[in-house]
């Protein structure tokens, strides 16, 4: 069997949580005899179509991006090309152009789109996108929604509730090795003892400037890994007065891996519904540790459950986020049995073996 998934960006231009969901599949589905390739943009198609863990990492070339859409005249005959060869299109919503090339060049083959967020932030550009979203939608055979969270709470979805089934998404832990101890060393001698973790892209919707707020009022050390649009926005707002406030930007795997296995908790306060599921999250009880996160009406409240692996606070709640950072802090003795029952969770729900072997048993039902 032969998939050919399709999304606008793809390693090794890009590498974020979708990007991470399609390698999973990709790379867990090859022990059901899964053959598969991988459809994305690139500024630089020829350098960057790249064979990746036993897949194709095939490219056309990127034109323009207009309201985070990617745009590209070559798309169209490689998938057409590519579509040919596969027995199954996989889709990963969203990206209107995607809705274009399918009704525009129409595979042939059984279709399947895993839906990973609503189109929140361009509200106007939605209006006029929502008929062809709706086409698209319907055109195709099945639909995944990543969490029964987000099932619930999509208007869109609703629509769609006869084709639409749930697989959560899921990492593998090999490709998580514990560091090594230079490497823990390292930021055992550069932090303090205790912290709050955070992991994530920073965007408006990561909350981050409420976890500064509750930082400043609770006095924790927060450590925050990652870059983006809002870095120097959240510098400037933690300021020099903010001493328990870390910004480590962008580290590798292993640094990441290190800081996860050191820290007390996780803190994911995203605050809008952009954050549809939250792969830091799995990430964090992978590594057995309590989470604080929002409930948001998505995966985050799925992947986190209050009070049992954490503790869920309302969103945009500056005082709430502060109290749970706080009876994480200083309940050792709960914080530990949060953090093993996050790691219970982690197995039961959220492996990449658990995801892939429910895409393949979509696989085959779609092909008969």
């Amino acid at each position: 069997m032969r998939v050919l998934h399709f999304f606008k960006t793809y390693w090794p231009d890009t590498f974020g949580g979708v990007e991470r969901t399609i390698h999973a599949i990709a790379k867990g589905t090859t022990k059901y005899g899964v053959e598969s390739d991988v459809l994305s943009l690139s500024e630089t198609p020829v350098e960057n179509s790249v064979e990746f863990d036993g897949h194709m990492a095939h490219k056309a070339k990127l034109n323009f991006e207009f309201a985070s859409t990617g745009f590209s005249r070559e798309v169209f005959g490689r998938f057409r090309e590519l579509s040919r060869k596969a027995d199954i299109v996989h889709y990963h919503f969203p990206w209107p152009v995607m809705d274009i090339v399918h009704l525009t060049v129409p595979p042939g083959k059984p279709t399947v789109v895993t839906y990973h967020s609503d189109i929140v932030k361009q509200k106007v550009l939605l209006q006029f996108y929502k008929p062809l979203m709706f086409r698209f939608l319907k055109s195709v055979d099945r639909i995944v929604a990543t969490s029964p969270n987000y099932l619930m709470s999509s208007d869109v979805l609703e629509r769609f509730k006869s084709k639409t089934t749930v697989i959560p998404l899921g990492l593998d832990e090999a490709d998580y090795p514990r560091a090594d101890k230079a490497t823990l060393a390292g930021w055992r001698n550069r932090l303090p003892n205790r912290f709050l973790l955070f992991v994530g892209v920073l965007r408006y919707y990561k909350g981050v400037h409420i976890l500064l707020e509750a930082a400043k009022r609770n006095g924790l050390h927060v450590v925050i890994v990652g870059n983006g649009p809002m870095e120097l926005e959240l510098k400037q707002a933690a300021g020099q007065n903010l001493h328990n406030i870390h910004f480590l930007g962008s580290l590798s795997d292993n640094d990441k891996i290190a800081l996860l296995e050191l820290c007390t908790g996780f803190v994911f306060p995203s605050h809008l519904r952009s954050e549809a599921f939250g792969l830091s999250l799995v990430e964090a009880a992978m590594f057995g540790k309590p989470m604080i996160s929002c409930e948001i009406g998505t995966g985050t409240s799925y992947v986190n459950l209050d009070k049992e692996t954490g503790f869920v606070v309302p969103p945009n709640d500056v005082d709430a986020l502060s109290n749970a950072m706080k009876s994480l802090w200083d309940n050792e003795h709960k914080t530990a049995a949060m953090g093993a029952a996050a790691r219970d969770h982690y197995l039961a729900c959220f492996t990449a073996e658990k995801m892939c072997s429910q895409y393949y048993r979509l696989y085959r039902e779609l092909v008969g």
